[in-house]
């Protein structure tokens, strides 16, 4: 049975930044250091790895990051696309983020753009 991980580039789109960012995290959060970046469950070759159902672990690491970008940022424009539509479906901002959550946690293969797109074709349908 084949195991799947999220590389960085995968970890990065998740989380809404580049892969870029991730490997900065990485090392200017090292393990045993203050707010350390959440560990690979996997390394090959140098390469990290991560199971696909610690998503949510890494959006909370990257939610409490100090100063400049905590809270997230701006979300990416598929997402703010969706938001708009989940308001006009009656969501709040945090209703509508909790029901991307849980999309993603049932299908740990499809990515928050993903998961918005998935959304928004079924309420336009």
């Amino acid at each position: 049975m084949t195991v799947h991980y999220l590389g960085v580039l995968r970890v990065a789109e998740e989380l809404g930044v580049t892969r870029h960012a991730v490997h900065k995290w990485r090392s200017r959060y090292p393990a045993g250091g203050e707010h350390a970046f959440p560990e690979p469950d996997v390394e090959i070759d140098g390469i990290p790895g991560w199971r696909p159902e610690r998503v949510a672990e890494l959006r909370r690491w990257r939610e409490g990051l100090p100063g400049r970008g905590a809270g997230g940022g701006r979300p990416s424009a598929s997402q703010q696309e969706y938001l708009q539509e989940a308001g006009a479906h009656g969501l709040s901002t945090n209703e509508a983020l909790r029901l991307i959550d849980a999309l993603i946690e049932q299908s740990p293969q499809m990515t928050r753009a993903g998961a918005c797109a998935w959304m928004l074709g079924h309420w336009r349908a």
